[in-house]
């Protein structure tokens, strides 16, 4: 009996202990292996034990229009750190930079105004197709959803814009500048240096809440249920810096004790409702669970990297994670000038990086690993 007159439940299973090599063999025997090999299901169990597949680690498909065969050769690229550098944009000024990534459209923070730049074959178009101004100092941070763009910058505003940059509202939140934000559906938390966290709507122009953090706030985070949000702060008060509350402002627990005195909370992402990423000035980047009473996982590898300059939490799978007995580095500086990694963003063939005065790329599809 041939293989492949197996059911393919059966031929599944089997083909589940073949590694990469193996399987791209099999798929040379004939056009219908190939056929088989090449589907998604094939490659998903060997998918989720590599870098940056989509899969996340309750079963998500973050990029379902991608093969996954596709996706596993990329992904043996990120872990052997092979990749092609270029710098996409730069300018004279020593800024701050913060970037977000939505399909393909860059958004970068320079100085007071937001661009949006086209994105194709991994080249920026020079002309951004929309610019987000309106802030008299320079924008400290911001976020994207389905509809809008919300902006905090030094002068204590928040700016709220239609997608193609048009101001919809202003909102004099805080007394300094706004470190911090989040939104979804219509829900807008933000955080600043005058140690106050606030809760906003898009129906209103004051806050909804305002809570009295006694220390500056860092970073904020919605949940994915938009039920509970969670606050990261400098640490230098004798209070945990990591705090979950609900949206009605009741805090529910604090996260972590062990925080030494200056260790801040510089960022956090939800991984999935229960779980969260947090990184900050004690050079840690933990995993949080959040179905038990809450506790935390230091990430294996991370332990005692040096990774102060490094402001967003979203660079974990790449500049400090652990590839086998070693970690893939990248020097992104190209002279004598020193700058901070102050953002990152990635797709599934692309790292983003924002320098003082420079964006860099890193391009992930070299053709290393031939999978046919």
């Amino acid at each position: 009996m041939g293989l492949l007159k197996l059911p393919d439940e059966v031929l599944y299973h089997i083909l589940s202990y073949l590694d990469v090599r193996s399987l791209i063999r099999l798929s040379q025997v004939c056009r219908s292996a190939r056929v088989f090999v090449n589907r998604d299901s094939v490659w998903r169990k060997i998918a989720k034990q590599l870098l940056n597949t989509g899969i996340r680690q309750d079963g998500t498909d973050i990029y379902p229009q991608i093969s996954l065969k596709e996706r596993v050769r990329v992904a043996q690229n990120w872990g052997a750190g092979t990749c092609r550098r270029g710098i996409l944009l730069r300018w004279k000024t020593k800024l701050l930079p913060w970037l977000q990534l939505d399909g393909d459209l860059l958004f970068l923070s320079q100085a007071g105004d937001i661009g949006a730049y086209r994105i194709s074959s991994g080249r920026l178009q020079r002309n951004p197709v929309a610019i987000y101004s309106g802030h008299i100092g320079d924008v400290c941070h911001f976020a994207l959803t389905d509809s809008h763009l919300i902006s905090g910058g030094s002068d204590g505003k928040i700016m709220v814009y239609n997608r193609r940059g048009n101001v919809l509202m202003q909102l004099s939140s805080h007394n300094q500048e706004v470190n911090c934000l989040d939104s979804k559906d219509g829900l807008i938390v933000s955080g600043s240096r005058d140690q106050t966290t606030r809760v906003w709507t898009l129906t209103s122009s004051c806050p909804r809440h305002t809570i009295s953090m006694f220390d500056r706030v860092w970073s904020v985070a919605i949940s994915p249920t938009q039920s509970t949000f969670v606050t990261g702060t400098a640490c230098c008060k004798n209070l945990s810096p990591l705090r979950m509350w609900d949206v009605e402002l009741s805090c529910l627990y604090s996260l972590g004790s062990e925080y030494r005195h200056g260790a801040g909370v510089l960022d956090i992402v939800f991984e999935s409702p229960y779980q969260l990423f947090t990184c900050g000035y004690d050079t840690y980047i933990r995993l949080w669970d959040l179905r038990v009473s809450p506790r935390c996982d230091c990430l294996p590898g991370y332990v005692g990297q040096q990774c102060e300059q490094d402001y967003n939490v979203q660079s974990y799978p790449f500049t400090f994670f652990p590839f086998k007995d070693s970690m893939s580095m990248f020097q992104l500086n190209t002279n004598s000038a020193s700058s901070p990694v102050y953002s990152l963003r990635f797709s599934s063939t692309h790292l983003y990086a924002a320098l003082a005065t420079a964006l860099h790329s890193l391009d992930f599809r070299e053709n290393t690993v031939c999978i046919k």
